[in-house]
């Protein structure tokens, strides 16, 4: 077969080209002709291809993801925002920490061992590349019903990638979330977090500036998996049965990880690199497209030089394929030799392919022969732009009108009682021990909290014990009833989360997960969700530092429902002054802060007992959010509190119950005179928390909550081996952990 030169595509104009097939648009492939002044040859094809795909170009969501930055709060511990491989915050002592949430969502429907492990992979060396050590791992999941045959099929298989990959790594896997749902049936939700450190100064860009400086590509060889993998697998919608494309996922080797995480860091250590960049999506035609274009000069690649695993490989193949554990450096030339010494010294595969040039463009040849001859803008940064039609749905007001008040409620004790068990016993709200107990949560030995705390912590000062705690959250049932309070509700989660553990929110990560964008009601669900993360963003003080959007999460007709996944990361000064959820000693006082109203729509209970999605989200009080992360955190850092945990999913009764069993200690509780007994258990209204506080610290910390105007009320006691609600039921703990633990177990035996 003849070779596809830049000299050939100019002088055959009319050749037919496979570009709907790589799934560009007719007026992107036309575009693409006015951007060259010609046909592109196959490799350009192949580049624009994948580089203007919806997983790599955000083609249809960066119009609304500006709000980010347009209404991005003042932040002091801003570092490096949106744009880069991640978000980098301060966090004192000379301390800087970068984290990011992505998405491996289809490739882990299709094949979950290695979809979710390649996931874990990807986002640590996201990390890796902004220059800092990798710490902590983080994985939101969400599978289809709990008890339907394919759950069977992939949600083991994803708990195994994830901890196969995180453990072989060494890095601890310290929160997440396991949410089970209908709506993800045939589209399963594997978001990956991973949260790094580093010195200010140790910061890195992905960049390509300095005449001469070589282009190295070191890691494992190049080979034939993943060849447009998650680039274009996240850019179409499932039909009923398969993805209308189904490229190679993606194969890991946490080993060969480990190798480059370890050589990376050592090249760092001697200052070899002026600019670097991971292999990912879209692989070299993305680290080399975004590095050129990032910076000021031009960049000339021989693609023969790059080392494979599968000789037979075109070169169009080798641009696309997305195989893993791979990095590419911009290294001057004196310091070329020391760097290769270091990646020979760790068995770590390096390679010169390239170097910086003058000019403008993008040059790759192929055995001495010109295939690519690009703005390497146009390809990295400059693809298309949609505003697509968006609409609210016709169903969405009958949805919201469908108020969970209509529905049956128990009437008393007996009722109460046995509702309670059915909701901790639900697959949503029972133990996920059987998933979290596959991952290594205190590797490293600096995990000071991790599932089913309500936030992941890490010391990462051994000296001063100065640490960071990050969780992530997201309620696809909330979202559904309204994108817009949904978004907010998710963030203020996170805020609530990080917060009860005694670490002051800082910054904000998400993965937006949605249907297709082709749909205008999807389209009108992510424009309100993120206008709704956005504002509170700005309330809460909160900047978005970067994420992921995955969109095409749809099968057939049927969507998703919207799942923004907020990620916040937080500071604490001493991780000793950490605060635990569990109940722990007897006599200690039960405080309920903020106010229970009846808000019932999307909730644990009218999921779990009555199957039942309609009305409204709880309303959100951004302002009463951050008054009561503020006292969390003062009474945290003072001692006021020894015990805290959000309240949520399942309301009250959920909260109560997860704290007693993680201390195996009970719990005695009156109904305030002023609330029903069920909203009292069940309502999930936001901006609460439960404390437990020592009786030698009530009046300080009453004091506290009464002169900020935070409402605290006094409703129980530590106490007994039982969780009881004074004149209507009591259950005991036994009986709890029995119907909490074993529903997940079953499931999946």
């Amino acid at each position: 077969m003849t070779l596809d030169t830049v000299g050939r595509a100019a002088s055959t104009p009319q050749t037919e080209q496979p570009w709907a097939e790589l799934g560009l648009k007719p007026d992107e492939y036309q575009r693409v002709r006015e951007i060259l002044g010609r046909r592109p040859t196959g490799a350009e094809l192949a580049m624009y291809s994948v580089m203007w795909s919806e997983h790599c170009s955000y083609k249809s969501s960066k119009v609304h993801l500006r709000q980010f930055g347009e209404k991005a709060p003042e932040s002091d511990a801003m570092l490096v925002g949106i744009g880069e491989n991640a978000g980098v915050v301060d966090v004192g002592q000379g301390y800087a920490v970068t984290f990011k949430v992505e998405s491996h969502n289809h490739p882990s429907y299709i094949e979950p061992y290695q979809g979710a492990a390649t996931g874990v992979g990807g986002i640590v060396r996201d990390i890796l590349a902004m220059g800092a050590r990798p710490i902590a791992v983080m994985d939101p999941l969400r599978f289809g019903a709990a008890d339907h045959p394919d759950t069977r099929r992939v949600l083991p298989g994803v708990v195994a990638g994830i901890g196969g990959y995180g453990n072989c790594l060494g890095l601890p896997n310290i929160g997440g979330e396991v949410v089970f749902d209908p709506c993800y049936q045939g589209n399963p939700l594997v978001n990956a977090l991973c949260v790094g450190v580093m010195r200010h100064e140790d910061i890195h860009l992905a960049k390509a500036s300095g005449v001469g400086n070589k282009v190295i590509l070191y890691g494992a060889r190049t080979g034939g998996d993943g060849i447009g993998g998650v680039s274009v697998l996240a850019s179409e919608t499932f039909d009923d049965t398969k993805p209308a494309k189904r490229p190679a996922v993606q194969v890991g080797d946490p080993f060969q990880e480990k190798l480059l995480i370890e050589c990376t860091l050592e090249i760092f250590g001697e200052k070899l690199v002026a600019g670097i960049q991971d292999l990912g999506g879209a692989g070299l035609s993305c680290a080399t497209s975004e590095l050129a274009s990032a910076g000021s000069g031009g960049m000339r690649i021989e693609l023969d030089a790059v080392p494979l695993r599968d000789s037979s490989l075109s070169p169009e193949e080798i641009l696309m394929s997305e195989s893993q554990e791979r990095m590419c450096a911009i290294v001057e030339p004196d310091k070329v030799d020391r760097f290769l010494e270091i990646c020979e010294k760790w068995d770590v595969g390096a390679t010169v392919i390239g170097e910086v040039t003058e000019g403008s463009r993008l040059e790759i040849f192929w055995h001495g022969e010109q295939i690519v001859d690009v703005p390497p803008r146009s390809v990295a940064h400059e693809g298309p732009t949609y505003q697509r039609p968006l609409a609210r749905p016709e169903w969405q007001d009958a949805l919201q009108a469908d108020d969970p008040g209509r529905l049956p409620r128990p009437t008393d004790g007996r009722e109460l009682r046995e509702q309670v068990l059915r909701l901790v016993a639900s697959p949503n709200q029972a133990s996920k021990a059987w998933v979290t107990d596959q991952y290594d949560r205190f590797v490293q030995g600096n995990t000071v909290l991790a599932q089913p705390e309500d936030s992941g912590m890490v010391r990462i000062d051994e000296d001063t014990n100065l640490g960071v705690a990050v969780a992530t959250d997201g309620n696809g049932r909330y979202a559904k009833l309204d994108p817009y309070t949904g978004a907010q509700l998710a963030l203020a989660e996170s805020y609530r989360n990080v917060a009860a553990t005694g670490a002051k929110p800082l910054a904000v990560t998400d993965c937006l997960n949605f249907g297709s964008p082709e749909d205008p009601a999807v389209m009108w669900q992510f424009a309100e969700a993120c206008r709704g993360l956005a504002d509170a963003c700005l309330t809460l003080g909160t900047p978005v530092t970067g994420g992921n959007v995955s969109l095409y999460n749809q099968t057939g007709d049927t969507a998703i429902h919207p799942t923004p996944v907020v990620g916040v990361l937080g500071v604490i000064d001493d991780v000793n002054r950490r605060t635990q959820m569990a109940f722990a000693e007897e006599g200690q006082l039960i405080y309920l802060l903020g106010e229970t109203r009846e808000e019932l729509g999307g909730s644990a209970w009218s999921q779990v007992i009555h199957d039942h999605l309609g009305g409204r989200p709880p309303a959100v009080d951004l302002e009463r959010e951050r008054l009561l992360a503020e006292i969390l955190v003062a009474a945290s850092r003072d001692g006021m509190v020894d015990a805290a945990h959000d309240l949520s999913d399942g309301g009250l009764v959920q909260a109560l119950v997860e704290s007693c069993l993680r201390g195996g200690r009970g719990a005695r509780v009156v109904v305030p005179d002023d609330l029903d007994p069920f909203v009292f258990l069940f309502s999930e209204s936001a901006g609460r928390a439960i404390v437990a506080v020592p009786r030698s610290e009530e009046v300080r910390f009453t004091d506290m909550c009464g002169a900020r105007g935070l409402p605290a009320a006094r409703i129980g006691v530590v106490d007994g081996e039982s969780v009881e609600v004074q004149g209507q039921f009591d259950i005991p703990l036994a009986e709890l952990r029995e119907a909490h633990e074993a529903t997940i177990p079953g499931l999946l035996a």
